[in-house]
């Protein structure tokens, strides 16, 4: 399984609103800043991420985007099906679905042992996947000793 960079972005930016934003709004700007990631590309992945129920937007001077639920209810997993259009280590184990980008199933469908072992690794991938959340995530950059970055709206300078 390869992932895209819709993937990988996603989660890094959803990471950063978690760790960085204690539930305000973040605007793109600032996750772009510090995770290096175009703002454009970021506002296309955060679309995905809106459809998918995993952020919310606030238009507005205060507006951004936040987390539609708490980090530990927001699985690595889901943020990748949101961001992925398969999420399989290989075609033929889309469970007799035809794929988006192949028309045809396998032809060795049921009749190969090859599709159970990437079957089985599928499954392991999306448990692991599905045991870590955005809080997950946050606990181990803590341990790592990753700085939060203030959030700058609440800075006066005198």
């Amino acid at each position: 399984m390869r992932l895209s960079t819709k993937s990988r972005y996603g989660l890094r930016a959803l990471f950063d609103m978690a760790y960085n934003n204690d539930d305000q709004p973040v605007q793109v700007q600032d996750i772009s800043r510090r995770q290096q990631i175009s703002p454009r590309y970021l506002e296309q992945i955060f679309q995905n991420l809106k459809r998918a129920g995993i952020l919310n937007s606030k238009r507005g001077p205060q507006g951004g985007y936040s987390l539609a639920r708490t980090p530990d209810r927001i699985s690595v997993l889901e943020i990748i099906k949101a961001t992925e259009q398969d999420v399989l280590m290989v075609e033929c184990v889309g469970e007799g679905k035809k794929s988006k980008r192949h028309k045809s199933n396998c032809p060795f469908e049921g009749q190969c042992v090859t599709q159970t072992v990437w079957k089985e690794a599928s499954d392991l991938l999306d448990g692991l996947f599905g045991s870590m959340s955005l809080a997950t995530l946050c606990e181990r950059a803590a341990a790592m000793g990753v700085q939060k970055e203030q959030d700058q709206r609440m800075m006066y300078y005198i």
